[in-house]
């Protein structure tokens, strides 16, 4: 065969590749590339979308750092992350322990722990808003029987974003079915030379248990990352009120930062303002997912280690 011939094959076999991709293409330009791009554009710009976007240069970035209920949503979202994803992780990790223990029942117990979360997150939060309903709620009445403070989840500032992180924990099934998928991965041989050296409990977890989980919680710890700094659903429909369906909550309580955007963009259509706090958003996840992953050379343990 001829170099001619072969390089018409490889150009005939690039034209097919390109011309199956370009459906792909086409709508990651249009749905995904394009959209990010007139994002950024009108984060400089005072868009309301009725009128045409009006060149504002850097106001709308000014603007946030002044803005106290910017401050108040910036506040909120971190404290939700702050809490929720170290409690989410070592709560994920505690039951995949106990689910690697060979007990009968066994699937079934794994079964039951994943369960809810492949319930659709719009009917759990409003069986949750059930349940935590200061007056008539089972939480409450749970409580109640042992003798326990009652608090006004929906209604008390001081235990509104409690009230989240609790229905956020209630769904770590997913994270823990990919921690007993990696607890399943570790040789079993490890554990019988490390009992032998006359390891504790402890000291088997920690020297080789952990090892063997630093790259699945480095991967859960990211995408916890950024799915937290964007939670909307759970506080959004917490917070609803009968006149006011985009509503922060008591004292604000609920005004995460994606609400806030939500609120910015589609309530005042400030879109502009909405598009300045999107792309904030967006270099924050960035910049803190590269921060993750720098660290990881200190704590993350590959195979060949």
């Amino acid at each position: 065969m001829t170099e001619a011939v072969r390089t018409r094959r490889r150009r005939r076999a690039t034209l097919v590749g390109v011309g199956f991709s370009t459906p792909w293409l086409l709508g990651l330009t249009v749905f995904t590339v394009g959209p990010v791009v007139a994002a950024l554009y009108y984060s400089f710009t005072d868009f309301n979308l009725f009128q045409s976007p009006r060149w504002v240069g850097l106001h709308n970035y000014r603007a946030l750092l002044s803005d106290d209920r910017f401050l108040k949503a910036v506040g909120n979202t971190v404290f939700l992350s702050v809490i929720g994803i170290p409690l989410g992780l070592a709560l994920a990790m505690l039951v995949a322990l106990a689910l690697n223990f060979p007990v009968r029942g066994q699937p079934l117990y794994r079964a039951i722990v994943y369960l809810p979360a492949i319930v659709p997150i719009v009917t759990a939060t409003y069986l949750w808003r059930w349940l935590l309903n200061a007056k008539y709620g089972f939480i409450n009445r749970i409580l109640g029987w042992l003798h326990l403070p009652q608090p006004s989840w929906l209604d008390d500032p001081s235990w509104t974003k409690p009230a989240v992180i609790l229905i956020t924990l209630w769904t770590v099934g997913a994270t823990a079915v990919i921690y007993l998928a990696a607890l399943q991965q570790v040789p079993q041989h490890l554990y019988e030379a490390a009992a032998v050296d006359g390891a504790s409990s402890w000291q088997r977890f920690w020297h080789v248990t952990w090892p063997a989980l630093t790259p699945v919680t480095l991967f859960q710890l990211v995408m916890g990352v950024i799915l937290s700094l964007q939670i909307f659903t759970q506080p959004y429909l917490l917070a609803q009120q009968r006149l006011n369906p985009a509503s922060g909550g008591p004292g604000e309580s609920l005004l995460t930062y994606s609400i806030y955007l939500y609120q910015n963009a589609f309530v005042l259509l400030k879109m502009g303002y909405a598009s300045a706090m999107a792309w904030i958003l967006f270099i924050v996840i960035g910049l803190l997912t590269a921060l993750i992953l720098l660290s990881s050379r200190w704590w993350v343990h590959s195979e060949t280690e």
